[in-house]
């Protein structure tokens, strides 16, 4: 079965992970009720669930319309499932960091239905919160740095995160980040620079140049990064449908680099009323705007934006958007606007 040898070929073995039945998931969602469901998207819905130890646990299941088309006769999809499926326990399980979602373990490849079972983050997504809360900046400059933290861990690791948007980003009971979804990460071989793979992620954060030309790197995180920078200045989401300009970064990159961030950062951050807020929010945005250069050479790497974010947090303004002369920009003579191409809905 094409699962068994995914598995056995895969660098993190299942077993290592605790192997759930079905049915001991069903009871912890009240067979998954409605009322449990803590978010959806394109791969699946994520429920609210109680074990017989008491964990609470957030369990992650396939739509069942995909499962239905996957278990009678579309070979390909079954591949591609399976292969999300098997990706993301393995990544999960060979990765310990205190920002990366921790998996408990998943229901057996050969059972009714692929669930995985991980911890429950009880303040959900960060994109949420963006838009219906008020976080204060110092909560939303923490989070850049977990964040920051967690994406470095796994470049040193050679992985490849490929989805990074505020909605990956849970948020636990004292508002600390936890990057989740693994379904699209990558393992790069040691010392290649990029793997040419199709592009995959969601519109408003895809790195230009992979999709330009299918060339992955750990840069293409660091710019999908950039656009949560943006993000958490402005509370605005990375796409919209306003046809004139649908793409957050286009936006930011022209308020940046013309001196207008006033236009671009949210209201209620107290930008122009607190020297502290003002000083740090144009550090993270000019580094936000070195992230979002679209040649990935341009880019720091996500452990020199670690090292900004953690001197821009601590106040040494003078260390904070410096990370080596192969790097260096200045926002004030570099503007190039990164957006998709015009075609790429069209594509998709």
């Amino acid at each position: 079965m094409l699962i068994d040898s995914e598995v056995q070929n895969s660098q993190c073995n299942i077993s290592e992970s605790e192997i759930f039945k079905y049915s001991e998931l069903e009871e912890a969602t009240d067979k998954f009720d409605t009322s449990r469901i803590l978010g959806s998207g394109g791969y699946g819905t994520v429920y609210s669930g109680t074990l017989k130890d008491g964990r609470l646990v957030a369990i992650k299941r396939m739509h069942k319309d995909k499962f239905k088309i996957l278990r009678l006769h579309d070979k390909k999809l079954e591949e591609e499932t399976l292969r999300k499926f098997i990706n993301e326990v393995s990544m999960l399980t060979r990765m310990r960091h205190e920002n990366l979602v921790q998996l408990f373990g998943c229901t057996s490849p050969q059972t009714r239905e692929l669930l995985l079972v991980q911890e429950y983050v009880p303040n959900g997504t960060l994109a949420r919160r963006l838009r219906k809360d008020t976080l204060p900046w110092s909560t939303r400059l923490n989070v850049a740095v977990q964040t920051a933290s967690a994406l470095a861990y796994l470049h040193a690791s050679n992985v490849i995160h490929r989805d990074v948007k505020t909605s990956n980003i849970l948020l636990d009971g004292s508002l600390n980040a936890k990057v989740a979804d693994f379904g699209l990460s990558r393992l790069v071989p040691h010392g290649a620079t990029h793997i040419t793979t199709d592009p995959a992620g969601t519109p408003g954060y895809i790195d230009p140049e992979y999709y330009e030309h299918c060339h992955l790197s750990d840069k293409s995180d660091v710019y999908s990064f950039g656009v949560i920078l943006v993000e958490l200045i402005s509370s605005l989401p990375a796409y919209s449908e306003d046809e004139k300009q649908p793409f957050l970064s286009d936006f930011a990159m022209d308020k940046i680099f013309n001196g207008q961030l006033e236009k671009l950062v949210d209201p209620n951050l107290r930008f122009e009323s607190d020297n502290w807020i003002s000083e740090t929010v144009s550090a993270v945005a000019e580094l936000a705007f070195g992230c979002l250069q679209p040649q990935r050479n341009m880019r720091p790497t996500m452990s020199e934006v670690l090292n900004t974010l953690e001197n821009i947090k601590s106040g040494s303004s003078q260390k904070a958007l410096k990370w080596g002369s192969n790097h260096c920009y200045n926002a004030t003579k570099v503007h190039i606007v990164s957006r998709l191409p015009d075609d790429y809905f069209e594509k998709k």
